[in-house]
């Protein structure tokens, strides 16, 4: 009881930065009176083996996940919630993402989350009995995430993210950086299309690292809101524990809608 008590608090906590990240947007809205499109868009997806933020890790097993995106052309706020297949929660992400660059030729955004990643710990009791409950970790990360559209349905990028972790027992420093790219719209039959992103990346944790090399393959119909996608990992060289290679396959569902301020 103790835990869930420790943990609701955590969740208020993090609500309360999120209100304040409100009243900060509210107020930039007040100066740019252009903002008046938004968009609001949710997602949902099934998966026989959830894989996480960073690819190297996974659930072990299925899972459920839930996007939400709600905000205009320059910020928007955007929770994710992860779950496995049991009911049992997995990890709930809060991010706040800013656009500071949004041409045809080259795209910036930056984000920043706090986070809170679930996790099952034995603990024993006078007898040496042993108990499994359901403890938490929470984190704050901030991204950057550069973007060059270099032909058309082309692009490359760059994503960094940091990680520090805020409780006991959690990887206090996380460096993730990525070079990446993105092959869109590759016609496979009639208004059937393939998405191809594939990256290479570095990982640091605390004092371990490593190198890695991760695809994910999008398999979508142009009048359809459900999709395919699948995501492939490969350990090249390193000293984080983890599985040689991942791979996941999941299935979609996007409802996207804009709104107009009047």
């Amino acid at each position: 009881m103790q835990n869930y008590k420790t943990l609701l608090m955590s969740l208020k906590g993090n609500f309360v930065v999120l209100f304040l990240s409100i009243s900060i947007v509210c107020r930039a809205e007040k100066i740019d009176s252009t903002a008046n499109i938004y968009h609001l868009t949710a997602a949902a997806n099934v998966t026989n083996n959830g894989v996480s933020l960073l690819p190297t890790f996974t659930l072990g097993k299925p899972a459920a996940i839930f996007d939400l995106s709600v905000g205009n052309e320059k910020i928007a706020f955007e929770p994710q919630f992860r779950f496995s297949l049991e009911g049992k929660p997995w990890s709930f992400i809060f991010w706040w993402r800013y656009k500071i660059a949004n041409t045809p030729k080259f795209k910036f955004s930056m984000g920043t989350h706090p986070s809170v990643a679930f996790k099952n710990f034995t603990l024993f009791d006078s007898k040496g009995t042993p108990t499994t409950i359901l403890g938490h970790h929470q984190y704050w990360a901030t991204e950057f995430s550069p973007n060059w559209i270099v032909a058309k349905n082309i692009s490359l990028g760059v994503y960094y993210l940091y990680s520090h972790g805020l409780s006991e027992g959690s990887t206090n420093n996380t460096n993730f950086i990525t070079i990446n790219s993105t092959i869109s719209n590759i016609p496979i039959v009639r208004n059937i299309f393939l998405r191809v992103s594939p990256q290479f990346y570095f990982l640091k944790m605390d004092e371990k690292s490593g190198f890695y090399t991760t695809a994910t393959l999008t398999l979508s119909h142009k009048k359809s809101p459900f999709f395919i996608s699948s995501v492939l990992n490969k350990k090249l060289s390193s000293d984080i524990p983890g599985d040689d290679f991942i791979w996941n396959i999941s299935l979609h569902y996007l409802f996207s809608k804009k709104l107009r301020k009047f």
